[in-house]
């Protein structure tokens, strides 16, 4: 499968367009572009490109308000609860960053819950913002079911991401980010789309039994990684997005990914925390230590890098979009 190499600022262009055309916003459209194109750009294809002909599908519908404005609902000196209005989740974020900063900085540690959201892309873009500001952040999310209870055979949490960052002092945040399922399930949607097998051990079909088609898997469940502990954390994260911030399970959500249905209605929950006053100024120094530990030994590395050789790459190439994906954006604006 072949790739286009695009600028950053024409495929964001595209991506709004797409999404304006498809009755959403102009503001709307500018905040879910430009977090798309930042998955697309840091190699996260399956929270890129490849959802938007699925979002623009649900804001024809109705199934995401695409003229939804966010706004705080309840608040205290250092917690937010944000409404997302059945809209996009990226809009809802990016109040929750606008006002969390501050409120880290003046009590200490800030969080924000936000409800009748939607699918919020890649987790780790999130905390990394608030980290180039010299704060520690970590985000939970929930989605709709893909994974079983340890031990059952019908789903019922999501995949569920967690993302944490932390500030370095003479390099970019360190960004630890991952799905709670073996790999996320946006890379089976993608290897569905563009025809390809996945490898064994990603998921099950209806059957409970290991499949390598993704589309056997998109019907049937993912996978915790981890086993019984990975099924914990899932648990954890469904409590923490969910249950608290008063937003559907995952068994009551309706797919990511159709059109059709209510809602997904899911939740997020983001806590800030200012490291200088909790470490009595030491934080950076401290950190740099354990880093120093962590990579003087041969063959290690940190997690998240990858991202910013592919955002070096990316200045001077463009971002790497499939053919395939690429021209289904171009038919949603001719």
């Amino acid at each position: 499968m072949s790739d286009m190499f695009v600028p950053r600022h024409e495929l964001e262009q595209l991506i709004t367009q797409a999404l304006i055309q498809s009755n959403v916003s102009e503001p709307n459209a500018t905040s879910v572009a430009r977090a798309l194109t930042q998955a697309q750009l840091d190699g996260q294809i399956g929270h890129g490109v490849s959802r938007v002909a699925s979002y623009c599908a649900q804001a024809r519908t109705g199934k995401v308000q695409g003229h939804a404005t966010p706004h705080v609902v309840a608040e205290t000196a250092s917690a937010l609860r944000i409404d997302a209005g059945y809209g996009f989740a990226f809009p809802a974020i990016d109040v929750a960053l606008q006002q969390l900063s501050n409120k880290a900085r003046s009590i200490g540690i800030a969080a924000a819950s936000i409800f009748r959201s939607h699918h919020f892309g890649v987790a780790g873009w999130h905390v990394e913002r608030l980290a180039e500001q010299g704060l520690i952040a970590l985000i939970v999310g929930n989605s709709p079911a893909a994974i079983a209870p340890y031990g059952g055979s019908k789903p019922i949490f999501g995949t569920n991401p967690i993302a944490f960052a932390a500030p370095r002092s003479n390099a970019e945040p360190l960004v630890i980010d991952m799905s709670l399922s073996e790999v996320a399930r946006g890379k089976v949607m993608v290897a569905a789309k563009e025809g390809r097998d996945i490898p064994e051990g990603w998921g099950l079909d209806q059957q409970g039994h290991p499949t390598t088609d993704p589309h056997a898997v998109l019907a049937g469940s993912m996978l915790p990684m981890g086993g019984a502990k990975g099924a914990a954390l899932v648990l954890l994260v469904e409590i923490l997005s969910a249950a608290l911030s008063g937003a559907n399970f995952g068994f009551e959500a309706t797919s990511f990914f159709e059109a059709v249905g209510d809602s997904p209605a899911v939740g997020q929950t983001l806590i800030c925390i200012d490291p200088q006053l909790f470490s009595g100024g030491h934080f950076s120094q401290r950190l740099e230590i354990l880093i120093s530990e962590v990579l003087d030994q041969e063959g290690t590395r940190l997690p998240g890098t990858r991202r910013l050789s592919l955002r070096a790459q990316a200045d001077s190439q463009g971002i790497a979009v499939s053919n395939v994906l690429l021209d289904e954006v171009k038919q949603l604006v001719s």
